[in-house]
């Protein structure tokens, strides 16, 4: 690339000799670059990601309507949804390693591959005794997105300088909500709930075809223009971790013995857990107050995610003008806390416009929470790997996911809503107190700040 195209995002910093041996100079200094490049492998990997986790919740928010089309028990549609934290659990290891050692673009590719063939195995499911087709394609689909929910704080750091990178993975997440937008946004429009049994098959089909569509183009475009990194690093703390030995276990071992991360673990998995909970179950839950809402209740799961892209964006925005990273993660918890308690006393209201109301405040600090708990353990486990991290994260994510769900499910049936939804704000207490335990141990800023 031309140098006068490239943009100016550091300038020198003692480099390393050996592992951990933060003070040996390096013999010639280094001015660190950013490339212009960089947005456009950004863009890619948002649209990539919002074409995997758009299928997240694609059945689940059609419930009814595909209990009555494939004549399957509500469990089981609720199953496509769960299955995305069930493959994740045992792949998360071997895709971290994999990203660790091969790079963005390898993983990436195998990911849009999978997220491809998956989709285009739900096209075969349409007629009403193929559901185990269409179930095995989201299996697909679920498994391919270990090679994408880790990536966003590693993309951040190897093509974005120091004073970009919260931005820009607040960005890469902003691809999975995306995503999760158009699946709560999309099915109920495309569906027709209180069509018949053919024009349900018809909806379907044309459903998966455009899913399958949008992800074959996506591949294309990943083979084509999605670069694993840029000629030079972008900032001195991308330069020492590109600098260190990668040793996959014993990161693991250093994860596991880091106080701050394990803490941030539980607290992390507490928030996206009752997320994740709500997702699942937000048809049903909408239901019982609106009967027929079922377009309602997708646009309310879309503004729950939309409020989040806008808390993301906003959040990253905060962390790298302020580095404030232990007081930004805090009060974004305690404000979920907050947001989960306004839901839950105005579900019952009978009016669904305070509803949607209710969700924007819910959705803007509890799924804005994403990116601000990626770039705190980033920080607080520096220099170990971004996709290690992230991926392990993500791993304990699924499995509260997992349990708070078949939780949520069983109390909306014994107990009822006002119950279930009062347990999740307890639950998001424990993670803020959990929170408050964490040190504000930030190893990046400090390395970054020994330029």
């Amino acid at each position: 690339m031309d140098s006068k195209s490239l943009e100016v995002s550091g300038s020198v910093m003692d480099g390393v000799t050996e592992k951990g041996d933060l003070e040996s100079p390096k013999k010639i200094p280094t001015e660190y670059r950013v490339y212009p490049i960089r947005w456009l492998v950004l863009f890619i990997f948002v649209m990539y990601s919002a074409s995997n986790s758009m299928q997240w919740i694609q059945y689940s928010i059609i419930q009814d309507t595909v209990v009555k089309y494939y004549e399957v028990t509500s469990i089981t549609v609720y199953w496509t949804s769960m299955v995305y934290m069930i493959t994740y659990i045992p792949c998360i290891f071997p895709a971290s390693y994999l990203l660790d050692k091969v790079g963005l673009r390898v993983t990436t590719i195998i990911g849009s591959l999978g997220t491809c063939a998956g989709a285009w195995l739900k096209v075969l499911s349409v007629p009403q005794d193929m559901f185990w087709v269409g179930f095995t394609g989201q299996t697909i689909v679920a498994i391919s997105q270990v090679f994408i929910l880790n990536v966003p704080p590693r993309l951040a750091a190897v093509w974005f300088g120091a004073d970009q990178v919260s931005s820009a993975c607040s960005i890469g997440v902003f691809g999975n909500q995306l995503g999760i937008a158009l699946g709560f946004l999309l099915p109920p429009i495309i569906v027709r709930a209180q069509g018949t049994v053919e024009e349900i098959g018809e909806d379907f089909k044309f459903m998966f075809y455009l899913v399958a569509a949008i992800t074959t183009v996506l591949s294309v475009l990943i083979v084509l223009f999605f670069k694993a990194a840029p000629a030079s690093p972008p900032s001195a703390a991308a330069d020492l971790g590109a600098a260190l030995d990668s040793n996959f276990l014993q990161s693991l071992k250093k994860l596991m013995t880091n106080r701050n991360y394990i803490l941030l673990l539980i607290s992390y998995g507490l928030n996206i857990g009752v997320f994740y909970a709500i997702s699942t179950l937000l048809n049903e839950l909408v239901l019982r107050y609106y009967p027929g809402a079922n377009a309602d209740a997708g646009r309310i799961g879309l503004v729950i995610v939309v409020a989040g892209m806008v808390g993301s964006v906003v959040c990253g925005y905060i962390l790298d003008k302020t580095h404030r990273f232990k007081e930004t993660t805090l009060a974004v918890y305690a404000a979920s806390v907050v947001g989960m308690i306004i839901f839950t006393f105005t579900l019952d209201c009978g009016q669904i416009g305070v509803v949607y109301f209710s969700s924007i405040i819910l959705g803007f600090f509890m799924t804005g929470y994403l990116p601000v708990g990626f770039e705190f353990a980033s920080e607080v486990t520096y220099p170990e790997p971004e996709g290690t991290t992230s991926g392990i994260l993500n791993a304990c994510v699924q499995v509260f996911g997992i349990i708070l769900t078949l939780l949520f499910e069983w109390m909306l049936a014994e107990v009822g809503d006002r119950w279930a939804n009062l347990t999740l704000c307890v639950i998001l207490a424990v993670g803020t107190v959990i929170t408050a335990c964490i040190r504000s141990d930030l190893r990046r800023q400090a390395a970054q700040n020994k330029a």
